[in-house]
């Protein structure tokens, strides 16, 4: 692992605003300084100004190669899920840069960061040292040899499976991440109370349940609405009932927006259907993950207009809503004369929901550009037919 000088850091700051492929350009200016070097830690915090400001604020932190900074945990999403398990003892078995554990380590009074690729755990154990977790113990060794070394059982073991092939593709499925869950899950619950497991966005929640079988939380969390990942609490002993799904929005400066309900609760709500009215509502992405279609209209007393199109409507405005609301001004035909007269600046924000036409199709057929303050829904109505909505935000 590569410590940086005083000097090599004070560099690396002076020049954080700087494009790398310029900088490199200009490497036989400083022919003292390893260059490619720097310009790759100055390249990992421009990534991380936002993703992980306390790491890329401090300038004494090293930071390793970009994948395993593209794989990290953001911040908000690493301090969010470690306030839903508690304990005292917690391994991370699948640690990489540490930003999880580190989180864990101001729930719980003992973290065991597990990493098998050797750089990588000696990067995280000195980045540890500089940010004050002085309670996370770093190991170098494979998850599944650290398993059958434990001796006594641990509270919490959390898990962030790599989602990515031999080949760096990019993969879904439980039992092609690394390690293989499935398989380690039967040792897992014997050596902790609790496993938490995250899973890539993409991985169908469904497939998810049926595979780990004994779920007793789920967690699907977006950051200002957009999934970033779903985890899964499973206790040692079998939960007797249903798990509650919880779909999280987390907002900058705002409490955590929490919906959950059950799938049982979908399966027996009666949803309602009406043509539009004077309101429209779209659920956060968290809920359109978590499948609460049906439960949705019950719970809100809202009407969907079309069974798959996941857009609900009322007369009188529902504030609480957990989505984006807006007020319908009109219901005009896709044609471009008529749009155009409606909206003279030609431009709207074009959402697509159970619609014949993906959104470039029907810009390109009602020529209108992205962007204003407007909104035009394009989607089906309870009779099947294609209709669109122009609607401004209620905010």
């Amino acid at each position: 692992m590569r410590v940086f000088s005083l000097e090599e850091q004070e560099f690396i700051f002076q020049h954080l605003q700087q494009d790398p492929a310029q900088l490199m350009l200009q490497a036989k200016r400083f022919p003292h300084l390893p260059m490619q070097e720097l310009v790759s830690q100055i390249k990992a915090r421009q990534k991380a100004l936002q993703k992980l400001p306390t790491w890329a604020q401090n300038p004494a932190v090293v930071f390793p190669v970009m994948l395993s900074l593209e794989q990290s945990s953001s911040e908000v999403t690493a301090a969010y899920k470690a306030q839903l398990v508690q304990g005292q003892t917690l391994a991370d078995l699948t640690g990489g840069l540490g930003v999880d554990s580190f989180h864990f380590s101001r729930q719980f009074a003992q973290v065991t960061h597990v990493e098998q690729n050797a750089e990588l755990q000696q990067i995280a154990q000195y980045n540890f040292q500089l940010l004050g977790a002085s309670n996370i113990k770093s190991v170098n060794i494979a998850a599944e040899d650290f398993l059958h070394q434990l001796e006594a059982p641990l509270d919490v073991i959390y898990l962030d499976p790599a989602r990515r092939g031999h080949s760096q593709e990019r993969v879904h499925l439980l039992q092609d991440c690394e390690p293989d869950v499935l398989r380690l899950l039967p040792v897992l619950r014997q050596k902790a109370r609790y496993v938490l497991f995250k899973t890539a966005p993409m991985l169908d929640l469904d497939l998810a349940l049926q595979e780990l079988k004994e779920v007793v939380r789920v967690w699907i969390v977006a950051v200002q609405n957009e999934v970033k990942e779903v985890l899964y609490l499973i206790p040692a002993e079998a939960p007797q009932e249903a798990p509650l799904i919880t779909a999280v929005n987390l907002r900058p400066g705002q409490e955590p927006l929490e919906v959950s309900f059950t799938q049982p609760d979908e399966e027996n709500a009666q949803a309602t259907y009406a043509e539009p009215q004077r309101y429209l509502y779209e659920p956060n992405t968290a809920l359109l993950k978590a499948g609460a279609f049906k439960w949705l209209s019950v719970e809100y007393k809202l009407h969907k207009l079309h069974r798959n199109s996941h857009l609900y409507t009322s007369i009188e405005l529902c504030e609480t809503f957990p989505g984006r609301i807006f007020e319908i001004i009109a219901q005009p035909k896709a044609n471009a004369k008529e749009l155009h007269k409606l909206l003279p600046q030609k431009k709207a924000n074009i959402t697509v929901r159970n619609y014949p036409l993906t959104v470039a199709q029907l810009r390109e057929k009602v020529k209108l550009k992205e962007g204003g303050s407007d909104y035009l829904f394009a989607t089906t109505d309870l009779h099947n037919k294609p209709l669109l909505l122009l609607c401004q935000k209620v905010n």
